[in-house]
């Protein structure tokens, strides 16, 4: 799909239209919900017994990962765009930067995904008697429920601090220029330049530098939140991706639509704590697939209601401006 998107529909960067944009963001969530069914259909392909439980519960992971995913990259995309409007980055070019981000996520999530089931797989603690129940604790996902708990309650409204960042001096930024001397323009849709017979590096490349280390970052939170969804790789990884490869196109209706997911952090910064929640106590009290995938759903429908029913002032005041 990558290849047929760049090869065939996007030969020539250009700037995406809002309807082109919804057309691709249906495309790519109908897709990633036609391969839940998959999902489904493998898992319940066994016919033993129990094969029905174990294929709904799969089902519902990889929608639950899915949507955690999905909703921790519009999180992503708030700093995207703010990233495009600090660089200066003209609009035919924001398609070519965001696929070059994705093949770089799609690689990082890997690695973090795999060696994050390995890592977890050796750090289990012999059983113990704690309150009275025998239990076993894993000590990578205690980690890592404390911090998304510190990370919720940290994230709560937070953003407003990104306006201000100079994303020039974002380690990103600081790798290239270490490299290579970058020009003061950009240069079509070309990530090298050569001028007075230096080789030298365009602002298109820092950008692209700065999305990849951006959403490395933000792959702290969105991976340890989805291994307190399931620990099946399979089940981790596609719905990563399926969430991914529509972050393009989610980008160009956001950017259009901003104003209707200004409450969306606080939404994010509950599901994030939730999930920590739910690593934490998950020796003693599992809460099951399908419950973590309502609750996740209900936060986002929330929070877009919420963020239509009020919205942002500053948003309000800018387009009285306009």
């Amino acid at each position: 799909m990558l290849l047929l998107d760049l090869g065939v529909f996007n030969k020539k960067s250009h700037e995406v239209s809002s309807k082109e944009a919804t057309i691709w963001s249906i495309v790519w969530i109908s897709l990633s919900m036609i391969f839940s069914g998959v999902v489904y259909w493998v898992y319940n392909s066994d016919l033993g017994p129990g094969s029905h439980e174990v294929a709904v519960e799969k089902f519902t992971q990889y929608q639950a990962a899915y949507w955690i995913e999905k909703a921790l990259s519009v999180d992503n995309l708030f700093v995207f765009i703010l990233v495009f409007g600090f660089f200066k980055v003209p609009k035919y070019l924001h398609h070519k930067v965001l696929f070059w981000g994705i093949i770089g996520a799609l690689i990082f999530r890997a690695i973090f995904i795999f060696a994050g089931v390995g890592l977890i797989d050796l750090t289990y603690l012999p059983e113990m008697n704690i309150f009275g129940h025998p239990v076993k604790i894993n000590i990578v996902m205690a980690l890592f429920g404390f911090f998304l708990v510190y990370a919720g309650i940290k994230s709560w409204g937070g953003g407003d601090d990104d306006e201000d960042e100079d994303y020039s001096n974002t380690a990103g930024a600081r790798l290239i220029k270490r490299f290579w001397k970058v020009s003061d323009n950009y240069v079509g849709d070309k990530f090298f330049t050569v001028q007075n017979g230096i080789k030298m590096a365009t602002p298109l490349l820092v950008v692209v530098a700065v999305i990849e280390f951006t959403d490395v970052l933000f792959a702290v939170d969105s991976i340890p939140a989805i291994f307190a969804i399931s620990n099946d790789p399979f089940i981790l990884y596609t719905s990563n991706i399926f969430a991914i490869l529509g972050l393009r196109s989610l980008y160009f209706l956001l950017a259009n639509f901003i104003h209707m997911f200004s409450k969306l952090p606080y939404g994010l910064a509950v599901i994030l704590t939730f999930i920590g929640v739910k690593m934490l106590i998950a020796p003693w009290i599992h809460i099951p697939s399908p419950v973590s995938l309502g609750i996740v759903g209900g936060v986002l429908v929330i929070s877009v209601i919420l963020s239509l029913i009020f919205p942002d002032k500053k948003e309000e005041k800018e387009e009285l401006e306009d």
